[in-house]
């Protein structure tokens, strides 16, 4: 596939709400878009899946990604829709064995010495990658004015575990071991994933990725002098370097489980908006997150999931006290499988009605 995809024009200041409060602007009702928004708990999902083969396949079929990208935004009139792909697409852009199997999820062949990660390249990142990009600039002509596009990647700590450990683990004990017992080898694996990362992030903005989400989704199983080295400095040099190319593009970091981390990680990385897990006291958001950047969540997925009046009041709860200043609501963590759509539904009701 050809990698010359032009560059979308983008106007200097965005009206769109998802990205005024992520430069600083507070909107009352809060914008509002969730985390795994598409995916298996849509029909409309499951229909194209069943039909595309295998997970990475559908990421990589530019018009079918674009059409479930489009999916939630059609049907909750959500304020963002976030590009259908997944954080493995680098290693599998660097040269890594990626598969999905059904019901055990990513399996990967391990990278844990010098010589294996040597031999990851992303000179053909933007080639292997470029189904990605032509997604995104579909996308852009099927959204609603007021919606935003948000692109995304792992960060490199979170995709690290996998390349290491082969796929999901529980202890992270190889990557953890090899990062503690060699932090030299390793820092390579994470230079050559922030490369990569960057080069992902910035060709994103260029395919019409109006925002962008760093995804690290194990930042909480490091120690605090580990969590600085592989999380935040790693996103902050991320940061700099698509910045550095895109000022005007705000950033989202997710290092969930950061626990206390989130504020070190909100003030160092240089994230325009931290998104934070269901974990987090709203008041402790409220009071030490919040006057460094915009907040993100966080409503807990399993409370989605319940619905009702379980639901309700925790979304009231979450945007009361959060309300004052920028702020987007989002879940802690991704939907779950089963949740009910009509729930969705009544979730994006009850945060514009507030």
């Amino acid at each position: 596939m050809s990698t010359s995809i032009p560059p979308v024009v983008r106007t200097a200041q965005s009206t769109k709400p998802l990205v005024q409060v992520l430069r600083g602007e507070p909107k009352f009702p809060p914008p509002i878009w969730l985390m795994r928004q598409a995916g298996r708990y849509l029909p409309e999902y499951m229909k194209i899946r069943n039909t595309a083969g295998d997970f990475l396949s559908l990421c990589y079929t530019p018009e079918l990604a674009a059409e479930v990208t489009m999916q939630p935004v059609r049907r909750f009139d959500l304020d963002a829709a976030i590009i259908f792909s997944d954080i493995l697409v680098i290693p599998d852009a660097l040269g890594q064995g990626v598969r999905f199997e059904e019901g055990e999820g990513p399996v990967l062949n391990p990278v844990r010495t010098r010589s294996q990660v040597r031999q990851l390249s992303h000179k053909d990142l933007r080639e292997r990658l470029s189904p990605v990009y032509e997604a995104l600039t579909r996308v852009v002509e099927a959204l609603p004015a007021e919606a935003a596009l948000i692109g995304f990647a792992g960060a490199p700590w979170t995709v690290a575990t996998y390349m290491v450990e082969g796929g999901s683990s529980r202890d992270f004990s190889n990557v953890k071991g090899w990062a503690f017992s060699d932090a030299q080898a390793f820092q390579h694996l994470i230079d050559v994933l922030v490369d990569a990362i960057a080069e992902h992030l910035i060709a994103q903005v260029q395919a019409g990725a109006e925002v962008l989400q760093l995804f690290d989704t194990w930042a909480g199983a490091l120690p605090e002098r580990e969590f600085i080295r592989w999380c935040v400095e790693p996103v902050r040099e991320i940061v700099t370097r698509v910045h550095d190319s895109f000022p005007d593009v705000p950033i989202i970091g997710f290092p969930r489980g950061a626990g206390v981390g989130y504020k070190l990680y909100a003030m160092e990385t240089g994230v325009n908006a931290i998104s934070i897990d269901s974990s987090v006291p709203l008041a402790w958001a409220a009071q030490e997150l919040q006057k460094i950047c915009a907040v993100q969540g966080n409503l807990d997925p399993i409370k989605l999931l319940v619905g009702g009046d379980t639901m309700i009041d925790a979304s009231r709860e979450i945007v009361s006290t959060l309300r004052e200043k920028p702020f987007v609501f989002n879940l802690g963590h991704g939907i779950q499988r089963t949740t009910p759509p009509e729930h969705v539904s009544s979730l994006v009701d009850t945060v514009r009605s507030f």
